[in-house]
């Protein structure tokens, strides 16, 4: 996994939010503030984050769904964020998205086939309605479910099913990234296994490259390549799976892995970190590090000086002034 498919580059998402008095300039909420990360070819990059820390933008600026407000998204070497409406289109069939709610995301007025063959029939608008069938009988046969299926109703899917039927739907289009979208956060944990694991061997079959966005640790250290940890619109702490989840460096990533259960009676018990305080309002973020005014460690550096992302070893980057005091691994 060297190339690189996926490649951000000081993203930048702000929202203007409603000015208290008339002609009072207006602030912004900076939702996504100066992030960047890569994914390479059959690799899958998973965000972290409590909720609200801007995760779901990234994913959204990078399908294009929401316009950027700064920073560069290249897919495949081809800067994508300034495409047109019609050159964009032709990009988007490389990238599809898996939403979080199964419920909502299918149309109740189409059928299983319909909204399969739809992806097919925008972008491939020259295919016979037999290679279409077969298509689609293809499609839940590879996600795990009945040929009957084509005919029947998204209500009448259970909701680990239907999200198979929107699994089925992101690959009609024979796409090289998904973006999933806290795609098993509203499924019953068996049925959330179930899912981690037709992605899996999905990924596997077809070389495919997954932003996975989440806030369950257990699932992310399950199916994971890399992890990059958000907090307040910027990446903390990025690498691997085993240097985020067994060495980590940034406070914060350390938080949250002790809040995160922990099932297995023989793995170490990592040492408990109570955090103080709320979380800042994104429109009006902390001076210096973000993370300052909750950090059990914070010391004046941090409340003058914003941390940059540094190395702490070959594939593991943290933003944290600790690190200066620390050797690269």
């Amino acid at each position: 996994m060297t190339e690189a498919l996926l490649e951000v580059h000081e993203l930048k998402k702000h929202y203007p939010l409603k000015a208290a008095l008339p002609f009072q300039p207006r602030a912004l909420l900076r939702a996504v503030d100066g992030v960047s990360f890569s994914i390479a070819r059959g690799e899958t990059l998973s965000l972290v984050g409590e909720s609200g820390c801007g995760k779901s933008t990234v994913g959204r600026s990078v399908l294009g769904l929401l316009p950027v407000d700064g920073g560069e998204i290249h897919l495949d070497g081809v800067r994508i964020d300034t495409l047109t409406a019609g050159r964009m289109r032709a990009m988007r069939k490389r990238m599809q998205v898996i939403f979080q709610d199964p419920f909502s995301s299918l149309n109740p007025r189409l059928k299983v086939r319909d909204i399969i063959a739809e992806p097919i029939t925008n972008f491939h608008p020259a295919v016979r309605a037999e290679e279409i069938e077969r298509r689609v009988a293809s499609l839940l046969e590879k996600v795990g479910l009945p040929r009957d299926a084509i005919g029947r109703w998204p209500h009448e899917f259970s909701g680990g099913q239907r999200q198979r039927i929107g699994i089925a739907r992101a690959l009609a289009a024979n796409p090289e990234l998904i973006v999933c979208d806290e795609a098993v956060s509203a499924l019953d944990v068996s049925v959330k296994a179930q899912i981690v694991n037709l992605l899996q061997d999905l990924q596997r079959e077809l070389d495919l490259s997954l932003l996975f966005i989440s806030h369950d640790l257990g699932i992310v250290a399950h199916m994971t390549h890399r992890v990059a940890v958000m907090y307040l619109g910027r990446i903390v702490e990025i690498g691997t799976r085993d240097a985020i989840f067994l060495q980590s460096r940034h406070p914060y990533t350390q938080a949250l892995l002790s809040a995160a259960p922990q099932v297995e009676p023989s793995a170490a018990k990592r040492p408990r970190v109570i955090l103080r305080g709320e979380i800042p309002s994104a429109a009006n973020p902390p001076s210096g590090c973000r993370f300052h005014t909750r950090c059990p460690h914070a010391f004046e550096r941090c409340v003058k000086e914003e941390p940059q992302l540094r190395r702490v070893s070959s594939l593991h980057e943290s933003a944290c002034h600790l690190n200066d005091e620390r050797p690269l691994q």
